[in-house]
């Protein structure tokens, strides 16, 4: 991918869309937002760990949303890329050759917004 922003409009599509839906679907968006804050929240195994867990299920589900938001969030907890690259490599071997191509949309994610 080049240098020109795709995650970032990616993710703010999908949020204004999110928001659209908690206007017609409160009950929905209230229990997904709860599952979201709880399945990402500090633990045992900490909150940085718990994204990079996502992002690899993510990568392996093939959904660029999910890499936007979840590479966005890992940015801002303060990723290095060999950390990332660690992330990507577990999402490949679980994932094969199509987790391999959205391991490199993940990458192109870090670089849009890493600062």
């Amino acid at each position: 991918m080049s240098g020109i922003p795709v995650f970032t409009p990616i993710v703010k599509d999908v949020s204004a869309q999110m928001r659209r839906l908690r206007e017609t679907q409160p009950e929905l968006m209230t229990a997904f937002s709860q599952l979201a804050v709880t399945s990402t929240s500090e633990g045992v195994v900490g909150k940085k760990t718990r994204e990079m867990i996502a992002l690899g299920i993510a990568i392996a589900c093939r959904c660029d949303d999910c890499i936007g938001f979840h590479v966005r969030t890992l940015v801002k907890l303060g990723i290095t890329r060999a950390e990332l690259e660690d992330v990507l490599a577990t999402a490949v071997y679980m994932g094969g050759g199509p987790s391999m191509m959205y391991a490199t949309h993940a990458l192109s994610a870090f670089e849009e917004f890493s600062p």
